[in-house]
């Protein structure tokens, strides 16, 4: 969607990530929200919680801004030497992030600064905590605020394969309110219906005990075959379910969405046709969907 939409705020990034600072039970990489076989460009930069959400951001002890901007002009000069002899498209990309960084010394300080907020009494005391889930739904409205595109959580702490009822608890305290507050809070400020929420796991769980069974204690293993996620705003139609499983939760009984429809379908509702959208690379057009994909006309509004 970066590379298909562009940027609509020059001073922030188009993909920013927000992890939840406190659950750290699951490993997450940064290949999850890498570039690929994009330029680089077009790849997540992560947020920390904190005072200091982007690292290296600020300019080091004496060195004045107009310093830095001198330097940034005569780096410029070098890269294009660069890339009128070699012709690759990553030194641009090089040269672009170079002037984003230099752009966000101010605007990353100003959209993370929640001093001002009015609006913690929707999101929970847990949002005046930096980093944790509520905290970033809060910080994705800012940012959906300022036209940034992409905005993804991860919120970590699902794999339970044991620990299951006090772990589920947990998750749910985490997320359920913040959750409701960023959609409450996009749909009063008018901007639920041209941003699209998307709440989703990375599969379902079995509908099985796993593990040694107690009162207290059990766990679930991992189930791909069929899980639930829920989307808003953005063009989808509200209040309505698509698709079910058979009576034991075990398999898709109907209407049955594959990963590549929901892509499809995602940029369907961000105006763009899944099976015109390619990228060039190693002598073939590549699509996010492949030479898969089909819009779920059934959740369109």
């Amino acid at each position: 969607m970066s590379y298909g939409l562009g940027s609509a705020n020059q001073n922030l990034p188009g993909f920013i990530v927000l992890i939840s600072k406190d659950r750290i039970d699951q490993p997450l990489y940064a290949r999850l929200w890498g570039n690929a076989f994009l330029p680089s460009i077009h790849q997540g930069v992560q947020f920390r919680g904190g005072s200091d959400p982007v690292l290296y951001l600020r300019d080091p002890e004496g060195l004045p801004a107009a310093g830095r901007r001198k330097m940034l002009d005569r780096l410029a000069e070098l890269h294009a030497q660069q890339f009128d002899e070699l012709g690759d498209p990553e030194i641009s990309a090089r040269v672009a992030q170079y002037e984003m960084a230099y752009r966000m010394q101010t605007s990353v300080p100003e959209v993370a600064d929640l001093a001002k907020e009015s609006t913690f009494e929707l999101y929970g005391e847990e949002a005046r905590k930096p980093g944790s889930f509520a905290a970033n739904c809060l910080l994705a409205r800012r940012l959906a605020e300022r036209d940034v595109r992409f905005i993804q959580l991860y919120h970590p702490g699902w794999d339970q394969h044991g620990g299951l009822p006090k772990g589920i608890r947990r998750q749910a305290m985490d997320v359920d309110r913040a959750s409701y507050a960023l959609v409450t809070d996009l749909k009063q400020r008018g901007l639920l219906d041209d941003t699209l929420v998307v709440w989703g796991g990375e599969f379902g769980r079995t509908n099985y005990s796993q593990g040694r069974l107690t009162p207290d204690n059990y766990g679930r293993d991992h189930h791909p075959r069929c899980f639930t996620i829920w989307m808003t705003g953005g063009g989808v139609k509200r209040g309505m379910v698509y698709g079910s499983t058979d009576e034991f939760g075990y398999n898709v009984a109907e209407n049955p969405v594959d990963v590549h429809d929901l892509q499809a379908t995602i940029l369907h509702l961000m105006g763009i046709d899944h099976e015109r959208l390619s990228f060039k690379t190693q002598g073939r057009n590549f699509r996010l969907t492949d030479v898969h994909g089909h819009v779920v006309k059934g959740i369109v509004a």
